[in-house]
C-alpha cells in the first residue's frame, strides 16, 4: 500500500495552505524510507482486497464491439507475418514447429503450458512435451499459476499433486505466484495500466507459449492470447482485475468484449517484459469447446484435429488457427464456431492488432511440403471426423 499522503497528494488540492504544510511536512519525513513507486504486490495479507481494487481506471472505458464477426482475409490490412505449420501431431512435429521460431530463445527459459486438471483428456501429451524440452529445452522450466477458481490447482498445495497426476515430473515446474506477486506495466491498456503477475515471471530471461488451441467458457478460444493472459496473472489478484468487477457477487461477471480486452492486456504486460524473447506454438489437436480447466467435464470433442503451427507473432498465430477453424465445414467448425461468436471471441484478435501486438494478416508455411505456401483453406482440407486417442 501507499503511505496515505501518497494518495493525498493523487487527488486535486482542495486544502487550505495549513494543511497542505502539514502533508509535505509528513512527506519529507517518510521519503528516506518509503516509495510511492511501483512495488511487490502480496495474495496473501489483509491488503488482498485492496489490491484486488486498486487497478481501475478512474472513469470505466467503452470495451469495443463486434466481437461476434469473423474478418475475412481480404478484409485486413498491413503487413503479413510468418506462421509455420505442420500436420505431424507427434512429438516430432512439435519439435519441428518450434525450431522454426526458437531463434531468440535463450537464457533461462520458462515453457508456458497450461498442465490441466486432474486427469484431463485433451491437454498436450506430456511425452511430447517432454521430448521436445529433452531435445531442445534441457535447461527449460514449465510455468504456471494458481487458478481463480476452487478446483485441483486453488492452492500450491493443490495445485503440486495434480502435476504429479497429470505426469508433468520430468522437468521442474514452477508455480510462479506459490510466494508472491508482482506488477509489470500495461503499455497504452484503456483497463489498466499494470497487471498483477506470479512473481516468478521475472526470474525468466525468455518464454515459450506452449499452446493447446481449443475454445474457452468466456473467451470463445483459447489461443496463445489466453494462455499467457489468464495464465501468467496471478490466481488471486491478477485473475480477479479480469474476471470481477469489484463489490458484486458474480465472480465471472466480467465477458464478452470487455473481458477479452482485458485478457489481451494482461498478455501484453508479459509479452513486452520479454520484448523478442517469446515464440509461440498452438497445437490443434483435441479441441473441446471447453477450456483444459474444466478438466473431465469438458464438452466432447466433435472438431477435427488440425495440425501444429508456430509463429514469433502472437496475433497470426492465433488469426490463423481461427481462420484454419473458420475454413472448415459447417459440420466440422459448427460447435467451435458458435462458441467463439455466442461469446464475442474475435475481440481478442481485433484488439491485439489495436494494440499493435502482431499481424493478422500472414504466410503461412506448410512444413509438410517443402515450406510451400498455403491457405488456410488448405490446411483444413481432407480432416479425418475425430477420434479420441489414448495418448498421455
Amino acid at each position: 500500500m501507499k503511505p496515505f499522503w501518497c494518495f493525498v497528494l493523487d487527488y486535486p488540492i482542495h486544502y487550505n495552505m495549513k494543511a497542505m504544510k502539514m502533508i509535505m511536512v509528513l512527506a519529507t519525513m517518510t521519503l528516506a524510507t518509503v516509495s510511492c513507486g511501483p512495488k511487490t504486490e502480496t495474495s496473501n495479507g489483509d491488503n488482498a482486497q485492496q489490491q484486488k481494487e486498486d487497478n481501475t481506471m478512474a472513469q470505466k472505458p467503452t470495451p469495443g464491439t463486434d466481437g461476434n464477426k469473423y474478418v475475412p482475409y481480404e478484409q485486413r490490412t498491413g503487413d503479413e507475418a510468418v506462421v509455420y505449420f505442420t500436420r505431424d501431431l507427434s512429438a516430432e512435429g512439435l519439435i519441428k514447429a518450434y525450431e522454426q521460431v526458437n531463434g531468440k530463445i535463450e537464457g533461462k527459459v520458462g515453457v508456458k503450458l497450461h498442465t490441466g486438471e486432474q486427469n484431463g483428456p485433451n491437454i498436450i501429451p506430456r511425452e511430447w512435451v517432454k521430448a521436445l524440452m529433452e531435445k531442445d529445452l534441457p535447461e527449460g522450466t514449465i510455468i504456471e499459476t494458481n487458478t481463480y477458481y476452487e478446483g485441483d490447482r486453488y492452492t500450491t498445495e493443490q495445485h503440486r499433486k495434480t502435476l504429479e497426476v497429470n505426469g508433468w515430473t520430468f522437468c521442474p515446474v514452477d508455480i510462479m505466484d506459490e510466494e508472491d506477486t508482482i506488477t509489470l506495466p500495461v503499455k497504452g491498456g484503456k483497463w489498466f495500466d499494470k497487471m498483477a503477475v506470479g512473481s516468478h515471471l521475472t526470474r525468466y530471461n525468455s518464454m515459450v507459449a506452449l499452446t493447446h488451441f481449443k475454445g474457452h467458457t468466456q473467451g470463445g478460444f483459447g489461443g496463445s492470447n489466453k494462455n499467457i493472459g489468464i495464465g501468467c496473472a496471478d490466481g488471486r489478484i491478477g485473475k480477479a482485475w479480469i474476471h470481477t468487477t469489484p463489490g458484486q457477487p458474480n465472480q465471472w461477471d466480467i465477458a464478452k468484449e470487455e473481458f477479452m480486452e482485458r485478457m489481451t492486456e494482461s498478455t501484453k504486460a508479459s509479452i513486452d517484459y520479454f520484448g523478442e524473447h517469446v515464440t509461440y506454438v498452438n497445437v490443434m489437436r483435441n479441441m473441446s469447446v471447453s477450456c483444459d480447466c474444466e478438466g473431465t467435464a469438458a464438452a466432447p470433442v466433435v472438431t477435427p484435429n488440425v495440425g501444429i503451427l508456430s509463429s514469433t507473432d502472437i496475433l497470426a498465430i492465433d488469426q490463423a488457427c481461427v481462420d484454419i477453424i473458420y475454413a472448415m465445414t459447417a459440420e466440422e467448425h459448427h460447435d467451435m464456431l458458435e462458441r467463439i461468436e455466442s461469446r464475442h471471441g474475435y475481440r481478442q484478435l481485433s484488439y491485439m492488432k489495436e494494440l499493435g501486438m502482431g499481424h493478422d494478416r500472414y504466410v503461412l508455411i506448410d512444413l509438410d511440403n517443402g515450406g510451400k505456401q498455403i491457405t488456410a483453406a488448405e490446411a483444413a482440407k481432407d480432416l479425418k471426423p475425430f477420434v479420441y486417442s489414448e495418448k498421455k
